[in-house]
């Protein structure tokens, strides 16, 4: 595409002692020459940028920069040689937040590692009397040999190799994490601009990251989501096996495969991935109200199939799985709204959605009242309007749906919803005249966005 290759690279970041400093035998180490003869060529040689800590930055006091380093980082060099404080606050904070590729070393017969780290794979070097790498070309290789495979490991934390359910990035809510995240802003820009152009745009920036695996989270999550607004699915399905093995194992990546599973006909495939994802972690509002849109494809599809039995067991099936997910987290108006509109599609209507209603509104409100609203918070009081039959206020909410849509298929899914209420009305000879108006309003949006 026309640019330097060494931006892709990925980033090693150095954890180690500066200049020359005494081993536990006395003998002076200079790691100036460890760095220079031994780490960073290993670095450069496994296909990464090294970035060594500031000296300026180890004077007791860790700065914004280190932080910013140690955690956003995908790859990690730390010397345990001498058992450098600094360097042992900064690998703990390490292991805290990277589940995976961080490198130990040490210098041979310069002390005993520490008990806690003795175990986690450490690599030894040689040195020489003068204190300076004695064996540097062959020590280089065999730390660029496991750089190269901690590509692929699934974790060398023993934070999260020991701590079960540790917590993970996929815990946040998917368009949160994207906005929060930090990352490389020239990718931010790109992904931001792709997504208004379409898919081949989206595409062509994946194209120009390189290898997947060696990016930032946040980067590869902002790429995964601008595919879904695009509703580019089968590229969101085949991006998920080229990201590293624990983030395409995270929470958030499994739900949203499920979704791009499911718009693309892979209903079945969808459900296993999310119910895993249920039994692994919990119930979940993100989870269940993704399961539930999956019952709820299957109820549409059995009713034009004419099979009616299907399709009443598989529209229970979509409220409940809605009703857990809302349950699951009651501030989530989303699974919530979904559970009430299809109650109403029930031939009678499920009197339950009267006691719910009331409950939904005010998680909505509560949301926009805090100052965090978003799309699906005006979507939501828009249906309940629609539902109640509440022109003024359905025109309220409609003006501020239509100004928070972001991606195209957000109005369209609301559209979906009201035309379901306005055709199970009318079957019923209790027709809302001006509800076809509000569907109309929303397609439009939605074809603009598009």
């Amino acid at each position: 595409m026309g640019e330097d290759p060494a931006m892709t690279l990925p980033l090693c970041f150095v954890l180690m002692p500066f200049g020359r400093k005494p081993g536990a035998g006395g003998a002076m180490i200079d790691f100036d020459a460890v760095y220079s003869g031994l780490i960073a060529p290993a670095v450069t040689a496994a296909g990464m940028e090294p970035i060594r800590a500031d000296q300026e930055l180890t004077g007791g006091i860790i700065h914004k920069p280190m932080f910013e380093r140690l955690i956003l980082c995908e790859f990690a060099v730390a010397d345990l040689t001498t058992a450098n404080a600094n360097v042992f606050y900064e690998l703990g904070l390490r292991h805290a937040v990277r589940p995976a590729s961080t490198q130990l070393i040490f210098a041979e017969g310069t002390g005993q590692l520490p008990f806690d780290v003795a175990l986690l794979r450490a690599l030894p070097y040689k040195l020489g009397a003068d204190g300076r790498p004695s064996n540097a070309a062959a020590d280089s290789a065999a730390i660029a040999a496991r750089l190269k495979e901690a590509r692929d490991l699934p974790t060398d934390s023993p934070v999260f190799q020991l701590v079960e359910g540790f917590p993970d990035v996929a815990r946040l809510k998917t368009d949160v994490f994207r906005d929060r995240v930090k990352y490389r802003e020239e990718v931010k820009t790109k992904l931001a601009a792709a997504r208004k152009q379409g898919a081949e745009a989206v595409r062509a920036v994946e194209a120009s990251l390189g290898n997947v695996s060696d990016q930032e989270a946040g980067v590869v999550i902002d790429l995964f989501l601008s595919f879904r607004a695009v509703k580019a699915w089968k590229d969101m399905i085949a991006l998920v096996p080229k990201m590293s093995p624990p983030l395409a194992r995270s929470v958030m990546v499994q739900e949203q495969l499920g979704l791009a599973l499911n718009r693309d006909g892979q209903g079945d495939e969808a459900e296993r991935a999310l119910l895993a994802v249920i039994e692994k972690q919990g119930p979940s509002s993100e989870t269940y109200g993704i399961l539930g849109r999956v019952y709820k494809d299957r109820w549409e599809a059995a009713l034009k199939a004419g099979d009616t039995f299907l399709a009443e067991g598989q529209l229970d099936n979509a409220i409940d799985a809605y009703l857990k997910g809302f349950e699951a987290d009651w501030r989530d108006a989303y699974p919530g709204i979904n559970a009430v509109t299809l109650m109403e599609l029930k031939e009678p209507p499920d009197p339950r959605r009267e006691k719910l209603i009331p409950v939904v509104a005010y998680a909505a409100e509560r949301r926009i009242a805090a100052g965090k609203p978003d799309y699906w918070d005006y979507a939501t009081l828009l249906e309940l309007a629609v539902l109640g039959k509440q022109k003024a206020e359905a025109a309220a909410a409609l003006g501020k749906a239509l100004a928070a849509v972001r991606e195209v298929w957000e109005p369209e899914t609301t559209a979906r919803n009201l035309r379901l209420i306005r055709e199970a009305r009318e079957r019923r000879g209790d027709a809302v005249p001006w509800a076809g108006e509000v569907e109309q309003a929303l397609s439009k949006r939605a074809a603009a966005t598009g």
